[in-house]
């Protein structure tokens, strides 16, 4: 699933770089080819040969190196992969990423890449937690990079606690998730004991609803809930306990979140007042506007005298106008999406100011954009202040960073 794809490794300064011979391995092993970069630090744990043997590349250590760089070896090398790979990503690799420093070959190396970037956590919990590490973490997770750990468990220095490089085989999961069939699975086999949103409950609804017109039949959308699904995940990874309501979805829904399974908009609606109060609402939801107000308790049988059957339609309650005008049990950040086909500004913003929410998540639907039902988004984020477009990306890359805005909204 993977043969002939490649992975540019770059390997930290830190004793978990000890792990980076069987990642390679696991790489090779599965069909992936492998460029090596060493940082000066991590050849005080590691030596290039050793990297270079397994991997059956020369390791590329320096950003000065005349022959490489006289045909701009660093923007090459950076271009050439399917993937980056940091592993171990130390606090200084995450800082300068976070601030686009390039002073040696393996920042170069990331600020030069087009593509997607995935880090192996791997530090001493003090600095984990330091909020320093966890402000680059918050704006590389904005930037839309992957993560794989940091786990729990005992340091080379003694202590105890998150910091731990997850294991090459965790990573390897991680790998395979973005470059196999698979969809990307966040944080794999990793465990974020204190996030930005520790301690914040969130609602999360997702996915579409069923509104039955008989006992067989019914009225639906198609949304597949894999917006709603990868924003739950993402919150989740950053600490918060999230109560994930959702309609009959495609996807399934995450790990580590309570879920609500509903059906209809009615079902919706008192299921989001029972997981009420919450410090924040994301409302993905496609919820159908309307329900059939004659539906049938019995199957609608056609009896051959070319009658048609006369459906008669009422509203359904608007959840997202609720939520945002509860008053005293309302949750600070209310943040709606609004599926437009066209002038998808102007209808998103009319409808942030009519429903009273904080922020409108604003997506052209359109067929032509393949974005209901597909793996990608475009967006739009609309505040009382800006309308802020984001470049069209995977929808698991818009999760994160709206899960980070919400954090620092929460903050």
């Amino acid at each position: 699933m993977m043969n002939g794809r490649r992975v540019l490794l770059i390997v930290g300064g830190g004793i978990a770089a000890a792990k980076a011979p069987a990642l390679i391995r696991l790489l090779r092993k599965a069909g992936v080819a492998v460029s090596p970069v060493l940082t000066r630090a991590g050849a005080e744990f590691i030596t290039p040969m050793t990297l270079s043997v397994l991997a059956g590349e020369a390791c590329q250590t320096d950003l000065f190196d005349a022959s490489r760089e006289a045909e701009i070896g660093h923007i090459q090398l950076s271009r050439n992969a399917d993937l980056v790979v940091v592993a171990p990503a130390t606090a200084d690799l995450m800082a300068k990423m976070a601030t686009g420093a390039a002073d040696d070959l393996a920042s170069t190396l990331l600020l030069a890449t087009d593509k997607p970037v995935l880090i192996a956590p791997a530090m001493n919990v003090r600095m984990w937690h330091h909020p320093a590490t966890q402000r680059n973490l918050a704006m590389l997770r904005r930037d839309g990079v992957l993560m794989a750990g940091p786990d729990d468990g005992e340091m080379a220095c003694g202590e105890f606690g998150t910091g731990r490089m997850a294991e090459p085989e965790a990573i390897m999961g991680a790998i395979r998730d973005h470059l196999g069939d698979g969809p990307l699975k966040l944080l794999p086999e990793a465990k974020v004991a204190a996030g930005p949103l520790a301690g914040r409950h969130v609602i999360v609804t997702s996915g579409p609803t069923h509104e039955p017109i008989d006992p067989v039949r019914y009225i639906a959308n198609r949304s597949s809930g894999a917006q709603g699904t990868a924003i739950a995940m993402a919150l989740r990874d950053l600490g918060a306990k999230v109560s994930f309501v959702t309609g009959p979805a495609d996807v399934p829904p995450p790990d580590g979140v309570e879920v609500i399974r509903v059906e209809t908009a009615m079902q919706m609606r008192e299921a989001v007042e029972t997981a009420l109060p919450a410090d924040a609402a994301v409302m993905a939801a496609a919820v159908a506007d309307w329900r059939v107000a004659n539906a049938s308790g019995q199957k609608i049988k056609k009896d051959g005298s070319g009658q048609l059957p006369v459906l008669e339609f009422t509203e359904n309650p608007d959840i997202l106008a609720w939520v945002s005008q509860l008053g005293a049990g309302r949750p600070r950040l209310v943040v709606g999406f609004a599926a437009e086909t066209h002038d998808v500004i102007a209808h998103a913003t009319a409808k942030r100011a009519r429903k009273g929410c904080d922020w409108i998540v604003a997506n052209d639907v359109s067929p032509a954009t393949g974005i209901m039902g597909g793996t990608e988004n475009s967006v739009t984020l609309i505040t009382a202040d800006e309308a802020e477009e984001w470049p069209r990306m995977g929808k698991d890359a818009v999760a994160r960073i709206l899960a980070s805005r919400i954090a620092e909204a929460l903050a």
